[in-house]
């Protein structure tokens, strides 16, 4: 499991850097071909953390539940972004990847709900979860860095 959460660590330090180094009207914008943006993409990585390893274990996620309705599956961006917001998701970006680290070595996670994701992969257990996650990030990972090159033409 540390290579997991080495990875995921690693992974949000680079989104974290995007998220600093963009400008808003750059992590606002939706390129045509695109559904989303690069704003859109790094807080929905951190809602889906949140649900893939809290929620689906039976646990109280540890970001607000606005955040996981607003960039949840399913969602798609509204074009806005507060400094507030960008900064709390630029925080959680790191601490969320550091909580699961500690609550899974402090033995938190006990239980967990099987869930089969979208592309037919089940999930049997919170250490599914955090493998599927790195993943998933790493999927957002490059529509975000294909949106970096869309929205700097």
């Amino acid at each position: 499991m540390e290579k997991i959460f080495d990875t995921t660590l690693q992974n949000r330090k680079l989104l974290y850097k995007i998220l600093d180094n963009t400008s808003r009207e750059q992590l606002l914008e939706i390129p045509t071909g695109f559904r989303n943006n690069i704003w859109w993409n790094i807080a929905h990585v951190v809602a889906t953390q949140q649900i893939l390893v809290y929620k689906f274990s039976g646990l109280k996620m540890r970001i607000p539940e606005q955040f996981i309705e607003k960039f949840k599956k399913g969602t798609v961006p509204d074009g806005s972004a507060t400094d507030a917001e960008i900064k709390e998701i630029g925080d959680f970006l790191i601490s969320t990847a550091e909580w699961a680290k500690q609550d899974y070595e402090s033995g938190l996670f006990k239980d967990f709900n099987t869930y089969t994701t979208s592309v037919n992969v089940t999930l049997n257990s919170v250490e599914d979860a955090m493998t599927f996650n790195v993943f998933h990030e790493d999927l957002h990972l490059g529509t975000i860095l294909g949106l970096q090159k869309a929205v700097n033409k």
